[in-house]
């Protein structure tokens, strides 16, 4: 799971990567650490074996220009009024329990 956050326009962008298995987070990159994070016993594995390499780390920390600010004109200036025409009606869900 990838994601950016933007503040204030592109001046402010972090990139986060999430590596999630059944419902579990292993381990996570973020642009504002600047390495990975493992959360598992796996995690940890995968974390070091990616930090000890300086050319994976270097092509994450690219992804915050490459990834976000690269796409950034593409969902948010194109279009304004599209995330407000985004609305989802969420319908309640009952139950009754005896």
């Amino acid at each position: 799971l990838s994601e950016c956050h933007f503040i204030n326009g592109t001046e402010k962008v972090r990139f986060v990567q999430r590596s999630i298995y059944n419902r579990v987070q292993d381990v996570m990159f973020d642009s504002d650490v600047g390495y990975y994070v493992g959360f598992t016993p796996a995690g940890e594995t995968w974390a070091r074996d990616w930090n000890s390499d300086p050319a994976e780390l270097e092509f994450k920390r690219t992804q915050v220009d490459r990834y976000c600010r690269h796409n950034y004109p593409k969902y948010w200036n194109s279009n304004p009024e599209w995330m407000e025409n985004r609305r989802v009606q969420v319908d309640r869900c009952r139950y009754n329990y005896p």
